[in-house]
Protein backbone atom coordinates (compact mmCIF):
# COMPACT_ATOMS: atom_id res chain seq x y z
CA UNK A 1 0.00 0.00 0.00
CA UNK A 2 1.86 3.67 -0.83
CA UNK A 3 2.24 6.00 2.15
CA UNK A 4 -0.08 9.03 1.96
CA UNK A 5 1.55 12.15 2.08
CA UNK A 6 0.25 14.93 3.73
CA UNK A 7 0.88 18.60 3.52
CA UNK A 8 2.83 20.18 5.94
CA UNK A 9 2.69 23.84 5.56
CA UNK A 10 5.84 24.12 7.83
CA UNK A 11 7.97 22.24 5.26
CA UNK A 12 5.74 24.09 1.94
CA UNK A 13 9.00 25.78 0.73
CA UNK A 14 10.25 22.32 0.11
CA UNK A 15 8.38 21.67 -2.78
CA UNK A 16 10.10 21.58 -6.12
CA UNK A 17 7.28 23.50 -7.29
CA UNK A 18 8.65 26.65 -4.62
CA UNK A 19 12.47 26.09 -5.78
CA UNK A 20 13.55 28.81 -8.27
CA UNK A 21 16.77 27.03 -8.51
CA UNK A 22 15.32 23.93 -10.21
CA UNK A 23 13.45 25.47 -12.92
CA UNK A 24 16.85 27.49 -13.42
CA UNK A 25 19.36 24.11 -13.57
CA UNK A 26 16.34 22.45 -15.76
CA UNK A 27 16.20 24.82 -18.14
CA UNK A 28 20.07 25.41 -18.55
CA UNK A 29 20.31 21.59 -18.95
CA UNK A 30 18.06 21.68 -21.58
CA UNK A 31 19.36 24.40 -23.34
CA UNK A 32 23.20 23.21 -22.90
CA UNK A 33 21.93 19.99 -24.51
CA UNK A 34 20.59 21.68 -27.45
CA UNK A 35 24.80 22.73 -28.21
CA UNK A 36 25.67 19.18 -27.48
CA UNK A 37 24.93 17.60 -30.82
CA UNK A 38 27.02 20.41 -32.37
CA UNK A 39 30.08 20.63 -30.44
CA UNK A 40 30.33 16.51 -30.35
CA UNK A 41 30.79 16.75 -34.04
CA UNK A 42 34.10 19.25 -33.65
CA UNK A 43 34.70 17.57 -30.32
CA UNK A 44 34.74 20.67 -27.86
CA UNK A 45 32.63 20.11 -24.72
CA UNK A 46 30.15 23.47 -23.91
CA UNK A 47 32.86 24.43 -21.40
CA UNK A 48 35.23 24.14 -23.62
CA UNK A 49 33.44 26.89 -26.00
CA UNK A 50 32.93 28.96 -22.98
CA UNK A 51 36.46 29.65 -22.82
CA UNK A 52 36.85 29.95 -26.72
CA UNK A 53 34.06 32.92 -25.92
CA UNK A 54 36.01 34.78 -24.16
CA UNK A 55 39.64 33.97 -25.69
CA UNK A 56 37.83 35.50 -28.67
CA UNK A 57 36.81 38.36 -27.25
CA UNK A 58 39.15 39.69 -24.64
CA UNK A 59 42.67 37.86 -26.74
CA UNK A 60 45.41 36.68 -24.49
CA UNK A 61 43.72 36.21 -20.60
CA UNK A 62 45.22 35.20 -17.50
CA UNK A 63 43.24 31.85 -15.74
CA UNK A 64 42.04 33.88 -13.04
CA UNK A 65 40.21 36.18 -15.81
CA UNK A 66 38.83 33.21 -17.23
CA UNK A 67 37.79 32.53 -14.06
CA UNK A 68 35.74 35.66 -13.19
CA UNK A 69 33.97 36.05 -16.59
CA UNK A 70 32.70 32.17 -16.17
CA UNK A 71 31.89 32.34 -12.65
CA UNK A 72 34.37 28.87 -12.16
CA UNK A 73 37.26 28.04 -10.33
CA UNK A 74 40.90 27.28 -11.30
CA UNK A 75 40.85 23.48 -10.42
CA UNK A 76 37.64 23.56 -12.70
CA UNK A 77 39.45 25.46 -15.64
CA UNK A 78 42.59 24.64 -14.91
CA UNK A 79 41.93 20.49 -16.34
CA UNK A 80 40.30 22.24 -19.31
CA UNK A 81 42.59 24.09 -20.24
CA UNK A 82 44.92 21.43 -20.23
CA UNK A 83 43.01 19.26 -22.48
CA UNK A 84 42.51 22.48 -24.81
CA UNK A 85 46.22 22.70 -24.83
CA UNK A 86 46.75 19.29 -25.43
CA UNK A 87 43.99 19.46 -28.55
CA UNK A 88 46.17 22.25 -30.12
CA UNK A 89 43.63 25.17 -29.30
CA UNK A 90 45.44 27.57 -26.62
CA UNK A 91 48.63 27.98 -25.67
CA UNK A 92 49.46 28.24 -21.66
CA UNK A 93 52.41 30.32 -20.24
CA UNK A 94 53.75 32.12 -17.35
CA UNK A 95 53.18 36.47 -17.00
CA UNK A 96 56.54 37.97 -17.75
CA UNK A 97 55.22 40.15 -14.97
CA UNK A 98 54.12 37.85 -12.30
CA UNK A 99 55.20 34.08 -12.79
CA UNK A 100 52.53 33.35 -10.48
CA UNK A 101 49.94 34.22 -13.15
CA UNK A 102 48.77 31.45 -15.98
CA UNK A 103 48.38 33.24 -19.48
CA UNK A 104 45.63 31.59 -21.89
CA UNK A 105 45.84 32.21 -25.61
CA UNK A 106 44.45 31.13 -28.65
CA UNK A 107 46.76 28.70 -31.87
CA UNK A 108 46.22 29.10 -34.58
CA UNK A 109 43.73 26.11 -34.79
CA UNK A 110 42.00 27.99 -31.61
CA UNK A 111 41.15 31.05 -33.47
CA UNK A 112 40.04 28.77 -36.44
CA UNK A 113 37.52 27.45 -34.49
CA UNK A 114 35.45 30.46 -34.46
CA UNK A 115 34.48 29.76 -38.41
CA UNK A 116 33.27 26.65 -37.29
CA UNK A 117 31.55 27.65 -34.70
CA UNK A 118 29.73 30.50 -35.72
CA UNK A 119 26.11 29.41 -36.94
CA UNK A 120 25.71 27.05 -33.74
CA UNK A 121 24.13 30.29 -31.73
CA UNK A 122 21.48 31.02 -34.18
CA UNK A 123 20.60 27.11 -34.78
CA UNK A 124 20.41 26.37 -30.99
CA UNK A 125 18.28 29.83 -30.59
CA UNK A 126 15.76 28.24 -33.25
CA UNK A 127 15.21 25.79 -30.37
CA UNK A 128 14.24 27.83 -27.66
CA UNK A 129 10.62 29.19 -27.49
CA UNK A 130 11.03 32.39 -26.40
CA UNK A 131 10.39 35.60 -28.33
CA UNK A 132 13.94 37.80 -28.48
CA UNK A 133 12.05 39.96 -26.13
CA UNK A 134 11.69 37.31 -24.17
CA UNK A 135 15.15 36.02 -24.30
CA UNK A 136 16.78 39.77 -23.57
CA UNK A 137 14.12 40.16 -20.80
CA UNK A 138 15.39 36.47 -19.04
CA UNK A 139 19.22 37.38 -19.85
CA UNK A 140 18.49 40.50 -18.09
CA UNK A 141 17.07 39.04 -15.06
CA UNK A 142 19.75 36.30 -14.98
CA UNK A 143 22.34 38.61 -15.37
CA UNK A 144 20.88 40.99 -12.52
CA UNK A 145 20.58 37.31 -10.19
CA UNK A 146 24.59 36.61 -11.14
CA UNK A 147 25.76 40.04 -10.09
CA UNK A 148 23.44 40.40 -7.09
CA UNK A 149 25.23 37.50 -5.90
CA UNK A 150 28.70 38.79 -5.57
Amino acid sequence: MKEQITVDEQFDSLLLDKQLCFPLYAAARRVVSLYTPFFKELGITYTQYLVFLVLWEEGCVSVGRLCERLYLDSGTLTPLIKKMEKGGYVRRQRSAEDERIVMIELTDEGRAMRQKVRDIPGKVGACVPLSETDALQLYCLLYKLLNGME
